[in-house]
């Protein structure tokens, strides 16, 4: 039998030639995350960033095109999706790292910031890239990602929140994927339900500040809002001192 992750990377090898046209958008959410991480480099003093999961580069290639003065790398450990961001995005090659969230290969505090845009709903222990991204960076870290709180009706968005305070929703997941604990589809690849907050806890301890920002365009008076109306995330975990 296959494993979540050897299906994961299958889906990508066979559609890499195909992922920007499917998954990249002028003006999508993780562009619209990109601008507000390129608003706040000079505000935090942060001259050098790394894309997790950069998949065929677009946060690199948006840094090298509206930041040229940062240093910008990119790690990936799908090949063929690098091969991609070389040759159709004329991405240097000496800028995209081979190699896994999970263990990435840069030294400790080597950037001062580390971003991610839409990787941790596609990976089984999102913690364990997050508390990566924590290590290698000095300054600050982004995550652009989903939010499943804000999806379904308005009973699936409050059992969803229930279920994960009382610590049963990953085997209430479980059973709704017949035992998989998680979804499959053509435009998406494999997928675990995910949200930014699951981070909320794990980044306060390493970060001074911790701030949310709605991506989704939503007209709303909620005082939930945005955990409970704002489907995409950008969770920015700061520090004040680089240290």
């Amino acid at each position: 039998m296959r494993t979540a992750e050897a299906i994961q990377r299958e889906y990508y090898e066979r559609t890499a030639h195909r992922y920007d046209a499917e998954h990249v958008r002028e003006g999508d959410e993780h562009y619209i995350a990109l601008r507000h991480i390129s608003g706040m480099l000079d505000l935090l003093g942060i001259s050098s960033v790394l894309d997790v999961g950069c998949g065929t580069g677009r946060g690199v290639k948006y840094f090298l095109e509206e930041r040229p003065g940062v240093q910008v790398r990119g790690v990936e450990p799908v090949a063929a999706l690098i091969e991609w961001a070389v040759s159709a995005k004329s991405i240097p090659a000496e800028l995209i790292t081979e190699g896994s969230g999970e263990d990435l290969p840069f030294a400790d505090q080597s950037v001062d910031a580390a971003f991610e845009c839409g990787i941790l709903h596609h990976v089984k222990e999102p913690k364990r890239i997050v508390r990566e991204m924590m290590r290698v960076s000095r300054k600050a870290i982004f995550l652009s990602d989903e939010n499943r709180f804000a999806h379904g009706s308005t009973f699936a968005r409050w059992a969803k929140v229930i279920f994960c305070q009382t610590g049963i929703f990953r085997a209430a997941y479980r059973l709704k994927t017949v035992g998989k604990g998680y979804r499959f589809s053509e435009g998406d690849g494999l997928a675990y339900s995910y949200s930014v907050f699951d981070e909320m806890e794990l980044l306060s301890e390493w970060a001074d500040r911790v701030i949310v920002i709605p991506l989704d365009e939503v007209k709303t008076t909620s005082v939930f809002h945005p955990l409970l109306t704002s489907f995409h995330m950008l969770l920015c975990a700061v520090r004040d001192r680089g240290d």
